[in-house]
């Protein structure tokens, strides 16, 4: 009986697997978008390259514009170009690169329009021998373009540092975003992948009734729902690989830690997040019901566990809640073996609350489990 039930698990498994690779979109999402996304965003934030950046300039219909009358044009009539109506500045730097401020002349009204729209970060607001700056003190990049025009109608057209050898661009492996990203995203395709691909599946099955005809089989349904979870993670296992060798042959991303502490690390995730998967999944036979539980799980962390950026950003009282989200200790583990040099002396406990947190799940979600 026992080898009856070994082979069932090795069938099922199989047939799992060819579902998936022969399903295109599982494909796309699953291994295509994870890269696309690294390569875009790695690109956007890491590579060096020409930044434009477009100011409004409000000026008062009262004001007489003469030399000597406005600090704001007679900075412009000095230093700048003109561009297509407007005032073109560029400064650059070897080590930072090159800056080019677009200086757009228009009414309240339209400035409001492009800073809704996200064309500008802040709007100069001209009274001649003084001038007023609008923008979003949340906003870093608002808050970079006011000290950096600010900077230049006091003391001229440079960058903050007034020598290049003040400035010293960090060289540490693990110090640029992309390296931040990779490890995110490497968390983030984990978590939804068995979300996903295990709930999702067992839901829509249930609501089509085909679980009701595997019931009628010799079935087990540990041996139903451990192959999914084994088919889900060799395909986790191929989507991680070519996002790490991309990210490694295209931003020289590398992996300064344990090996084998990474494998403990991904080999807990996946089972924290099955085991979630299945739980939530056990009883719902109602896929509108079913996409709304996964969202409410997923959606959340995916947004607060740090993938894109830091969630020590958030508010300091959140801190404790957010480090303790099965996402956030995955990524925060990866990242350390990535970027830290990690090892298992690191991230034990974590990997002990992942394992402990899919083992429960699962136990709890197969005692619950229903075929209809």
């Amino acid at each position: 009986m026992n080898n009856i039930y070994r082979n069932q698990l090795v069938q099922l498994t199989n047939s799992y697997i060819k579902e998936l690779i022969r399903e295109p979109a599982v494909l796309f999402w699953g291994i295509l978008f994870p890269i696309l996304m690294a390569w875009g965003l790695g690109i956007a934030f890491t590579k060096q390259g020409d930044v434009i950046r477009t100011v409004a300039i409000v000026k008062h219909n009262d004001l007489l514009y003469k030399p000597g009358n406005s600090i704001l044009y007679d900075f412009l009539a000095k230093n700048a170009a003109r561009k297509n109506g407007n005032y073109a500045i560029t400064i650059s730097n070897k080590k930072l690169g090159k800056i080019t401020y677009i200086f757009k002349e228009c009414e309240w009204h339209e400035a409001y329009t492009l800073l809704k729209k996200g064309n500008i970060a802040i709007i100069v607001e001209d009274f001649g021998k003084y001038v007023n700056y609008h923008f979003d003190p949340a906003s870093s990049e608002a808050q970079m373009v006011f000290q950096q025009i600010s900077g230049m109608l006091t003391t001229g057209v440079k960058f903050f540092a007034s020598h290049e050898d003040e400035i010293k661009p960090l060289t540490i492996t693990g110090t640029r975003y992309v390296d931040f990203l990779v490890p995110g995203l490497l968390s983030m395709g984990i978590m939804m992948s068995t979300m996903w691909g295990i709930s999702y599946t067992i839901i829509e099955r249930r609501s089509k009734k085909l679980l009701r005809r595997m019931v009628a089989t010799p079935l087990k349904k540990s041996n139903f729902l451990i192959a999914l979870i084994i088919a889900r993670f060799i395909m986790n296992v191929i989507e991680a690989l070519l996002l790490f060798v991309f990210s490694w042959l295209y931003f020289g991303t590398c992996i300064q830690g344990n090996l084998f502490a990474l494998l403990a690390v991904f080999i807990a995730g996946n089972i924290a997040f099955s085991g979630i998967a299945v739980l939530i999944s056990s009883h719902t036979s109602n896929p509108e019901v079913g996409n709304g539980l996964i969202n409410a799980i997923v959606t959340p962390m995916m947004v607060i566990s740090g993938i894109f950026v830091s969630y020590h950003n958030f508010p300091d009282w959140t801190l404790p809640v957010i480090r303790n989200l099965p996402l956030t200790m995955l990524a925060d583990c990866v990242r350390s073996i990535f970027n830290e040099g990690a090892g298992f002396a690191q991230i034990w406990f974590d990997i002990l609350v992942l394992l402990l947190t899919g083992s429960i799940s699962f136990v709890i979600g197969l005692k619950v489990f229903k075929w209809y």
